[in-house]
C-alpha cells in the first residue's frame, strides 16, 4: 500500500473537527499557534509529533518509512499524485527506511520520500517549507511536494492529503531512516508584510543587521546580506569547500565526523574569491543578523542580478534568531553557495542575497529561537554542520 493510502486513513479516524483554529491577523504562525493546529487536527502524524520538532515559528518535519529512488527530479502537476508519478518514474519497489541502521541516499540521485507528518487545512493558511539548516550545510537539496502540486515547497490553502519530500544529495552521500529530519515546514495567512518605514526603522536601530562599517542599503524592503572574505585576522578561515568523493554522512550522528576529511578550508584571501563551477561552499555573511521576536526572515535564495550562483537553501530564521536585548549581534548568516554552468568570482562585501522580514501573526511566539531551547547555530560564526567536531588546525 502506498504511503498515500497510509495518511489519508489518518483523517478518516480522526474526530469530527471542532470549529477550525482562528487567527487574530495576517502573519506567519507562532509556537502557540502552532499547537493548536496540531491539537485540532490540521496537522496529523502516523506517530505523535513531540514538542522538540515545534520550533518557535516552524515545525520539523519527519521522514517516514520508505523512500523510491527516481529517476529525475518532478512536479506531478494538477491531474496526478504523487505515487502516481514514482511509479511512472520508475520509482518502485520502495527503499525500506525502518531499520535501525538507515538506508543511503547516493550523492547525485533524486529520491522522494514519504513524510509522517500530513495536513488538512481548512482555515485558509498557506504551508510553505524549506531544508533545515543543517541539511542545506551538507549540501542536500530537499524540497516538499504534494499531491497535484504545481509548485516545490508549498501546500496550497484547502489541501488535505499526505506530504512527501524530494530529496537530492549533491555533495555527500548520506544516511537516513524513520523519523529523520530534513526539511521544515511553517504555515502563513494571508500575504506577510512589512511597511517600508518600519523595515528601515529597525535596519537603522541595528535590529536586523550590524556589521563592522557601513551597512549596506535597503533594497526596497529587503535586507542585503553581503559576504566575508576576509575575516578578522591574518590567518581566519572565511569558509569552507565541499571535497570529492568522502565518507557518507548519517544525518542523525551530531557531532561525530572529522571535518577535515570533508571539507578544504578556505582561510582569507585578497578579498577575492572563485567560485569553481558546481563546487559547494559554505562562507559567511559581513553582517551580524537578527530577527526580532515579533519577526521572521527568510533568505532570498537566487537573484540573477548578483551573479550566477545560488545562497542559502535553508532560508529561513526562526523569531529570535541572533537577536538580543533590542538588537541583532553575534550570530552570521551561513552562505551554502553553489555556482552554476560557469565559474564566478566574489568579492568581499559583495551582496550575495536578501532578507526578507515578515510578522508573526498575534504577536511573539512563546518560545524563540536561541540557547534556552537547545539551538544548534545561535550566535554562529562560519559554521559547519552539526554533524562535524569543531576544526582543528
Amino acid at each position: 500500500m502506498s504511503g498515500a493510502g497510509n495518511n489519508l486513513g489518518l483523517f478518516r479516524e480522526e474526530k469530527t473537527a471542532s470549529a477550525p483554529v482562528q487567527y487574530s491577523n495576517t502573519g506567519i504562525l507562532a509556537h502557540q499557534a502552532l499547537h493548536a493546529l496540531i491539537a485540532e487536527g490540521e496537522v496529523a502524524s502516523l506517530t505523535k509529533i513531540t514538542d522538540d520538532q515545534i520550533q518557535p515559528a516552524s515545525l520539523d518535519l519527519r521522514l517516514g518509512k520508505r523512500a523510491y529512488r527516481v529517476r529525475a527530479s518532478f512536479l506531478p502537476g494538477p491531474n496526478s499524485t504523487v505515487m502516481e508519478r514514482v511509479r511512472e518514474l520508475d520509482g518502485l519497489p520502495a527503499i525500506d527506511l525502518t531499520n535501525e541502521g538507515g538506508a543511503v541516499l547516493e550523492k547525485g540521485a533524486v529520491y522522494v520520500v514519504e513524510l509522517l507528518e500530513s495536513v488538512r487545512l481548512t482555515n485558509g493558511l498557506v504551508g510553505i517549507a524549506n531544508p533545515k539548516s543543517s541539511t542545506g550545510r551538507l549540501d542536500v537539496l530537499t524540497r516538499l511536494i504534494t499531491d497535484r502540486a504545481v509548485a516545490f515547497d508549498r501546500i496550497e490553502r484547502g489541501y488535505t492529503g499526505p506530504l512527501y519530500v524530494e530529496v537530492a544529495p549533491l555533495s555527500f552521500s548520506v544516511v537516513v531512516r524513520e523519523g529523520s529530519r530534513l526539511n521544515q515546514l511553517r504555515f502563513q495567512r494571508g500575504t506577510p508584510t512589512l511597511a517600508g518605514s518600519e523595515v528601515q526603522r529597525l535596519y537603522q536601530e541595528g535590529q536586523l543587521a550590524r556589521a563592522d562599517g557601513q551597512l549596506t542599503p535597503l533594497r526596497d524592503k529587503w535586507v542585503p546580506v553581503t559576504v566575508d572574505l576576509l575575516g578578522d585576522s591574518a590567518h581566519a578561515i572565511v569558509g569552507y569547500k565541499a571535497k570529492k568523493n568522502t565518507n557518507k554522512i548519517d544525518v542523525d550522528r551530531p557531532g561525530t565526523y572529522d571535518p577535515r576529511d570533508f571539507w578544504d578550508r578556505i582561510e582569507r584571501t585578497n578579498g577575492r574569491l572563485n567560485l569553481d563551477r558546481d563546487d559547494f561552499y559554505i562562507l559567511g555573511s559581513r553582517e551580524q543578523i537578527g530577527v526580532p521576536p515579533h519577526l521572521a526572515a527568510e533568505m532570498v535564495p537566487y537573484d540573477s542580478s548578483s551573479g550566477e550562483f545560488r545562497v542559502h537553501y535553508a532560508g529561513f530564521f526562526d523569531p529570535g534568531f541572533g537577536w538580543s536585548e533590542g538588537r541583532a549581534g553575534g550570530s552570521r548568516a551561513v552562505l551554502e553557495v553553489r555556482s552554476y554552468g560557469v565559474s564566478f568570482t566574489l568579492e568581499h562585501n559583495q551582496i550575495v542575497g536578501w532578507l526578507n522580514y515578515s510578522p508573526v501573526a498575534s504577536g511573539a511566539p512563546d518560545k524563540i529561537y536561541g540557547s534556552k531551547i537547545g539551538s544548534n547555530y545561535q550566535g554562529q560564526g562560519i559554521a559547519l554542520a552539526k554533524h562535524f567536531k569543531p576544526y582543528t588546525r
